[in-house]
């Protein structure tokens, strides 16, 4: 199992401790005794339902309909795909934008599909691309996700997950499809242990072909194949020959370019081609050169808006607006447009808006993006695109705020409850999916309002972001979003806020194992506490410096800080029973076993006054230890025990794991075979179940 830190929440935020243990429970009957030398078997409550069985992810989306000569691009993936069978092979995918490269792999992909029984990952790096750079992090974090491993079982730093996303893809018959690949080492970090990858980009991708990748160019179409496209469209007598090799020679043989122009002759079944072709000619005199093939979309997408009604005019106006590479209907309604529902339906048939696997979500090529944001600029004032793009920034704000209500309750904020949020799913793990899928546009909005000095909005949506940033571990975005937040609190005269931004960045730091950064981060803030009232924020820093301390083995100066933010956590009791728990873990790091007990004996007691079976079963497992260390084997066996009954109840896979390691090292230490045996039982099915145990190699002709 995949080692986890004990993680809990108090009215200040959630509170990490560098407690890192493994293992699993006892299966059947649980194993206590009242002497280690004498065991004694009692009844097991009810196990917890097993979580059902993962999906076989299908990420990559349908083809469209219509497909032409692409023979010799397909035979170098089927002679991939031969090679692939006990080694993975790497495909390097390049061409121009808009010249069909994903369209040729979803294609391939749905009809060999068989081939690949443990499923299909994909990922557009495009989207998430941010500064030049992608989170490969987070990417290992969605893969091992979709094969079925525990949020709670993911670990936190890249090289780990790149270990688990090894161990689990070992045997599987998989495809990896990498859109927007820019660099060789993004697809050497995506590779799986066995499975063919396809890297697609823009660029020529040599040092994979010199690793030994299959090379794969995919060019425009040819006169003749980019004709039979438009002829399947159009039919047989829609324009002349003459006129169908001009509009394949503006439009550049690009399919993402004819697309666009044969859904607008289709809607318009009386337009004669010759027109179209006038159209394009003329637009091609004026628009600026941007190199020949992409002038040739560019003109092709002109001509389609130039039919485009009012309201889906402005659709794809907000796409030029929103500093995003995603969007909702909601999200359109909420920037004030109106008929949204029909202006997507127009934008879709126009092939200028494409669906994405979540059916609530659209997104638009790139080349898409860049002529809806000329056109936005010459259609909308300034003062229209600064209000729009304020609603922009304001939707995500509130939603924001709502998701991490959401997950974390009535957790301290700085900031009122959103007046409105919208139909934000509800549930802590739908409001953090929300948050998941909303990553790029989050960061891309966080920027665009840092840029134009919106400073409130940009600290308040950072500190809502804390439970994802806390949970997925996202730590490039969590830095990156929090020095904007810090700036912004400055600017915006918060001393609280900046106390909040940088509490929250010295946890980045601090989790990254970066304890100079965050101290320096927490030095900062404490400087700020002279001008603001409320203790809980002073709480927030000595929490974060009691876990600095006890991170870097400075147990006494960590139990000094925790009682300090125990103090300011007085008339919460959620929070005194964190950070008293917080304290005993400190005093046992110490060796002052007698006042760990005390503290732990007395939260203890306050969390089962609140019903508070996730710190009562952290609190058992840390008083477990001291027992230990005071000389009582069978106590700590009870109380190891007990803290992996709780954790089985609640489903808490990890820290029914963490539990059970403590059995196991009880177990080893007085010779008691039977709970050994017993526990490594347990511990494999842990394994299974947290998604985490390697895959036996499936046979090759099924």
């Amino acid at each position: 199992m995949v080692a986890g830190r004990d993680t809990g929440g108090n009215a200040a935020g959630s509170s990490t401790v560098g407690n890192s243990v493994s293992g699993g429970t006892v299966e059947g009957s649980v194993v206590q005794a009242g002497s280690i030398g004498q065991v004694h078997i009692h009844p097991a409550p009810p196990p917890a339902p097993s979580p059902p069985a993962p999906l076989t992810p299908r990420q990559i989306r349908a083809p469209r309909p219509v497909f032409v000569n692409r023979q010799a691009e397909i035979a170098v993936l089927n002679q991939a795909l031969e090679s692939s069978v006990d080694r993975p092979v790497v495909v390097a995918c390049t061409g121009l934008g808009g010249v069909g490269k994903t369209e040729l792999v979803a294609r391939w992909a749905h009809d060999q599909r068989e081939h690949f029984p443990d499923g299909e990952l994909y990922a557009d790096l495009g989207a998430v691309r941010h500064r030049g750079g992608v989170d490969l992090g987070e990417v290992l974090g969605g893969f091992v996700r979709a094969l079925g491993v525990r949020e709670d079982s993911v670990p936190a730093s890249m090289g780990e997950r790149a270990n688990l996303y090894r161990t689990v893809t070992a045997g599987r018959r998989l495809l990896v499809f990498l859109d927007g690949v820019e660099h060789a080492a993004e697809a050497r970090a995506l590779t799986p242990s066995s499975g063919l990858v396809v890297a697609a980009g823009r660029t020529r991708l040599e040092a994979l072909v010199l690793e030994g990748a299959r090379p794969v160019t995919v060019g425009p179409l040819g006169s003749g194949a980019a004709g039979d496209l438009v002829r399947m469209w159009l039919g047989e007598d829609r324009g002349s020959e003459q006129d169908l090799a001009e509009l394949v020679r503006l439009c550049g043989g690009l399919p993402l370019a004819l697309q666009a122009v044969g859904a607008q002759m289709i809607t318009r079944s009386r337009m004669r081609m010759g027109r179209v072709v006038a159209e394009l000619a003329e637009r091609q005199r004026s628009l600026e050169p941007l190199g020949t093939r992409e002038a040739g979309v560019q003109e092709a997408f002109e001509s389609v808006y130039a039919h485009l009604p009012a309201q889906t005019r402005d659709l794809y106006h907000l796409l030029g607006v929103h500093p995003g590479p995603l969007f909702t209907p909601d999200l359109a309604r909420a920037a004030g447009l109106h008929g949204v529902d029909q202006a997507l339906e127009d934008l879709l048939h126009a092939h200028l808006v494409d669906e994405t696997a979540d059916e609530d979500r659209y997104r638009c090529h790139d080349l898409v993006r860049l002529h809806a944001r000329r056109r936005a600029y010459e259609a909308w004032p300034e003062d229209r695109r600064e209000a729009v793009l304020r609603r922009i920034v304001d939707f995500y704000r509130d939603r924001a705020a709502a998701a991490d209500r959401e997950i974390l309750g009535e957790r301290f904020r700085l900031q009122p409850p959103p007046a409105s949020a919208g139909a934000l799913p509800a549930g802590r793990s739908a409001a953090l999916e929300w948050l998941q899928a909303e990553r790029a546009d989050l960061l891309a909005v966080l920027h665009a309002a840092a840029e134009r000095g919106w400073h409130e909005p940009v600290w308040q949506l950072c500190e809502s972001l804390w439970p994802l940033y806390h949970a997925r571990k996202h730590f490039a975005d969590w830095i990156e979003s929090h020095e904007l937040g810090v700036e912004a609190a400055q600017w915006d005269g918060r001393a609280d806020a900046e106390i909040r931004m940088r509490n929250q960045l010295a946890r980045a730091h601090y989790e990254m194992g970066d304890y100079p950064r965050a101290q320096a981060q927490l030095d900062l803030a404490r400087e700020r506490l002279v001008l603001v009232q409320d203790p809980r924020l002073a709480g927030l820093l000595w929490e974060s410096q009691g876990l600095l301390r006890l991170a870097q083995g400075e147990a006494d100066r960590a139990a000094h800080y925790f009682t300090l933010a125990l103090e300011a956590n007085a008339g919460d009791p959620h929070g005194v029973v964190v950070q008293t728990y917080n304290l005993g873990q400190a005093l046992l790091a110490a060796t002052r076993h007698t006042q760990a007990l005390q503290v732990l004996n007395s939260a203890a007691e306050a969390a089962r006054e609140q019903g508070d079976t996730p710190m009562l079963m952290r609190l058992a497992l840390v008083r477990a230890r001291v027992l230990r260390a005071t000389g009582d084997p069978a106590g700590a066996l009870t109380g190891a025990q007990e803290a992996a009954r709780l954790a089985a109840g609640l489903g808490q896979v990890a820290k029914e794991d963490q539990a059970l390691t403590f059995v196991a090292e009880l177990a080893a230490a007085s010779g008691d075979a039977d709970l050994q045996a017993a526990t490594a039982a347990r511990r494999q099915q842990l394994s299974r179940q947290a998604g985490v145990a390697p895959q036996a190699p499936r046979p090759h002709n099924s």
